[in-house]
């Protein structure tokens, strides 16, 4: 199959496709007579399992050492469990991160309300501004937050 088709089996951008190449993720295919890439099963399902593991979200220097493993089937492989460990780590960081950005936000939103009827003096652009400022606000507190978030 060709690289258009490639792409859309599996949903991967071409210049995608052709970056995987570049960087030895993905094996290069044979060519037809008029140049063009002959990609095979083995591609689209090399590709399809890259694809997998972007998809959650891990990085490529990880997608290259899962790839490894799969390459030596008959091999211990240690780091695979370690890898996936690293990602659910990954995870619950970025997790605790966005329920503190939720926090913040809602503070923020509780600060609405305290405008008059031409929407003047908007509790949330107070807020916002005093933080610019590098004052206290209600999403963070003090000012020595505010530089530490």
């Amino acid at each position: 199959m060709r690289i258009k088709e490639l792409s859309q089996a599996t949903g991967v951008d071409a210049e995608t496709i052709r970056y995987y190449e570049k960087e030895g993720l993905l094996p290069a295919p044979a060519r037809q007579e008029n140049g063009y890439r002959d990609y095979s099963d083995r591609h689209l399902e090399r590709l399809s399992f890259i694809r997998h593991c972007r998809a959650l979200e891990m990085p490529l220097a990880d997608v290259r050492r899962l790839l490894s493993a799969l390459d030596a089937p008959g091999e211990p492989h240690p780091d695979v469990d370690r890898l996936v460990q690293a990602q659910i780590d990954r995870v619950r960081a970025r997790l605790e991160s966005m329920r503190a950005l939720e926090k913040q936000l809602l503070l923020l939103k509780a600060s609405c309300g305290r405008c008059d009827e031409e929407g003047a003096d908007c509790g949330i652009l107070k807020e916002l501004v005093a933080a610019a400022h590098g004052e206290a606000c209600a999403c963070h507190g003090n000012a020595a937050q505010v530089t530490g978030t």
